[in-house]
């Protein structure tokens, strides 16, 4: 197994696979409703929508990132607000999220693993911290989502 299949394995167990520290992403996300979904049962903290809208923002920008380019989140880019809060929004979202997910997945299998050690544009560090730490990011939220769910419960 190559690293560049390695990494593709964390992801995949931290997504929805065999996760070492508890249930992966989509199974905490598992029966989560559009209502609890925009709940902030914690004041001063993102709802689990909001989460999921920065999840799925980093998954587009990550791509670019493989291809060379800068790419800054910030503001609404970086935590898209949440506009619609119906049943078809919150589906929509969680499909939107799985194709982002695929398309991620798909990026960072045709990164040459040669290049895993080059730093990524405008930043210091390496395209191997930066694919290991979508891994970490997508743990931190996950925690997160969880504990949210369990107060919107």
């Amino acid at each position: 197994m190559n690293e560049i299949d390695r990494i593709l394995d964390q992801h995949s167990r931290a997504y929805n696979g065999d996760a070492w520290h508890g249930d992966p992403l989509m199974k905490i996300l598992d029966g989560v409703t559009a209502q609890q979904a925009a709940a902030h049962p914690i004041k001063s903290a993102h709802s689990i929508w909001e989460i999921v809208n920065h999840l799925r923002a980093w998954r587009g920008a990550v791509p670019l990132r493989l291809q060379g380019k800068v790419k800054e989140l910030k503001g609404a880019e970086d935590w898209p607000p949440v506009t619609d809060t119906n049943d078809a929004a919150w589906r929509n979202c969680i499909e939107d999220l799985q194709a982002k997910t695929e398309a991620y997945l798909q990026a960072v299998k045709s990164f040459p693993e040669d290049r895993l050690g080059d730093l990524v544009p405008a930043r210091d560090h390496s395209f191997y911290v930066l694919l290991h730490g979508m891994v970490q990011h997508d743990l931190y939220h996950a925690g997160q989502i969880a504990l949210l769910k369990k107060a919107v419960r």
